[in-house]
């Protein structure tokens, strides 16, 4: 019997990862057995999609540290030892074989309290340039397994570091255009562009697309809004929904709607980079202008350079540049399966059987 404790938290972006390895692991040693066990914060987003992957989550307590001095860092680090004790005694109770976090603030606790309790730790970095969190912890890492190629500079006290790309959900990877449109009540002739901006939200995306549902020249196009549970009520309570706009605070079926949109308007988070070359999304990137070292347009740069995507920078949408760029897209169907193609020559579909070899090859001694 294998065990795990998986962590991260805070973002979709960290998320969905964890419970995609979780997934794999799992699969991967189903004929001895495996159990896995998540921590996290059940009032962050962890707290709803753990669960609804049928994985349990240990609430455990953990703030985010502020760059500066002030009372916050006081506090954040009044919490990091409560709730590095609590991943202490989760850890002697659980015994698991090794710990893995997929980054943000939730998985300090677990992976310094399995680092003193000589438990391996696994890290897994889906940027282009890690997050404060694993940048702290992967020099006491056994493993850090890398989204991007050539970290191992980013990592120099890591045991190892292995290239495998992200995890991406299985649903990610079987998909059809006309059975997803199908599933969506789509006719042959209908237009749907879809939006999300994360699992927190873009106003930038959000105001656009309410502007673009509003736009005589897109009467005939249905929209699809993920608006981020931040900025959900906010948009209700102010904004007047066009009919040909749907929203929703978050969206689980993800791969239905990128899938059949004629075309995707999302960030250039790692994860959603990943998904839009699994899919073969026609997708408009809007990378995160505030990211760490501008990494989202660094993802989205490698879409742009083969024709895989359009890249819109946030200024951009924000001074009106992108109406006519959606219009116009939208009457080229050529183009948008160009893009299509060129964005799946991007997929790494071979990313859960790359970490689970790397995971086996440390805790099986190999």
């Amino acid at each position: 019997m294998k065990r795990f404790i998986v962590t991260g938290g805070g973002t979709s972006g960290h998320i969905n990862p964890a419970i995609t390895i979780a997934d794999a692991l799992c699969k991967h040693y189903a004929d001895e057995g495996c159990e896995i066990i998540f921590t996290g914060r059940k009032e962050g987003l962890e707290g709803e999609l753990v669960p609804k992957a049928g994985y349990e989550l240990k609430n455990i307590t953990a703030k985010p540290f502020p760059m500066k001095p002030s009372i916050r860092l006081v506090k954040a680090i009044a919490a990091f030892i409560k709730g590095k004790k609590q991943c202490a005694a989760i850890i002697r109770e659980f015994k698991p074989d090794a710990v893995i976090g997929t980054g943000g603030y939730v998985c300090a606790p677990l992976l310094e309290a399995a680092s003193s309790l000589h438990v391996p730790v696994i890290i897994h970095e889906a940027n282009a340039f890690p997050g404060r969190a694993n940048r702290m912890m992967g020099r006491k890492a056994d493993l850090v397994l890398t989204g991007f190629p050539d970290l191992e500079k980013d990592f120099p006290k890591a045991s190892r570091v292995v290239y495998t790309g992200n995890p991406i959900r299985s649903v990610m990877t079987d998909t059809d255009i006309a059975e997803s449109r199908r599933k969506l009540g789509l006719g042959d002739s209908d237009k749907l562009v879809f939006a999300m901006g994360g699992s927190l939200g873009s106003k930038t995306i959000n105001d656009f697309i309410i502007s673009a549902a509003s736009d005589p020249r897109f009467k005939d196009v249905k929209f699809v809004l993920g608006t981020g549970k931040q900025q959900t009520a906010k948009i209700l309570e102010q904004t007047v929904i066009p009919d040909n706009l749907e929203t929703h605070d978050y969206i689980v079926n993800t791969n239905d709607y990128m899938t059949a949109a004629d075309v995707s308007i999302t960030r250039a988070g790692a994860v959603t980079c990943a998904e839009t070359a699994a899919l073969g999304s026609c997708s408009i990137l809007v990378p995160y202008p505030y990211a760490a070292h501008d990494h989202q347009t660094y993802n989205a740069s490698s879409f742009e350079k083969i024709g895989g995507c359009i890249l819109m920078p946030d200024k951009d949408v924000v001074d009106g540049k992108l109406f006519d760029v959606l219009y116009d897209l939208l009457q080229d169907e050529d183009r948008r399966m160009n893009m299509r193609r060129n964005a799946k020559k991007l997929a790494v579909l071979d990313c859960d059987e790359k970490i689970v070899k790397a995971i086996g090859d440390l805790i099986d001694g190999e």
